[in-house]
């Protein structure tokens, strides 16, 4: 336990069911502006070249945005945990390394949506009391993260620090 804590690369990758949460996620919140737009468009008839321009922009940009970006978030995204530290690496263009000691671990929760569900997946948050916030580990298969947030729970509790 004596081991300096330093910030590297985390080692786990995030569960490849992740891309396709991801990829739902991305093109749904593409589709309702569409959907929206279109309906618009029918009902709005002096308007419709204008909201049809408008749903075309929506279309060429949230589609090729929806398909890569899952993909590339799968390729950055890690986490590990060690007896000492959490670390996550996150982001797509934006990248953010982070790690937080275990004995600055104030709380470890886990959270699963509708859809995270439908992928059997689950998010894990880490909170410290650093003034960057929470990390997060998303995209983890929801057996392990339950594991993890069990183990993280005992790891913490066995390296009571002042956690500030």
């Amino acid at each position: 336990m004596n081991e300096v804590v330093r910030l590297r690369p985390p080692r786990n990758q995030v569960e490849r069911r992740a891309v396709g949460y991801w990829l739902t996620n991305e093109l749904t919140w593409t589709a309702v502006p569409v959907v929206v737009l279109a309906v618009l468009a029918v009902i709005i008839t002096p308007a419709a070249p204008w909201l049809l321009l408008a749903m075309g922009i929506v279309l060429v940009i949230g589609v090729p945005y929806g398909v890569i970006v899952p993909f590339w978030r799968y390729r950055v995204h890690r986490w590990e945990v060690t007896e000492d530290a959490v670390y996550t690496r996150t982001g797509w263009l934006w990248q953010e390394w982070r790690i937080a000691p275990m004995s600055r671990i104030q709380t470890v929760d886990t959270a699963r949506g509708p859809l995270e569900q439908l992928f059997r997946l689950s998010s894990v948050t880490v909170t410290t009391a650093s003034a960057a916030g929470p990390l997060k580990i998303q995209g983890l298969d929801h057996e392990l993260a339950a594991a993890l947030v069990e183990r993280l729970t005992e790891t913490a509790q066995a390296n009571r620090g002042d956690a500030t």
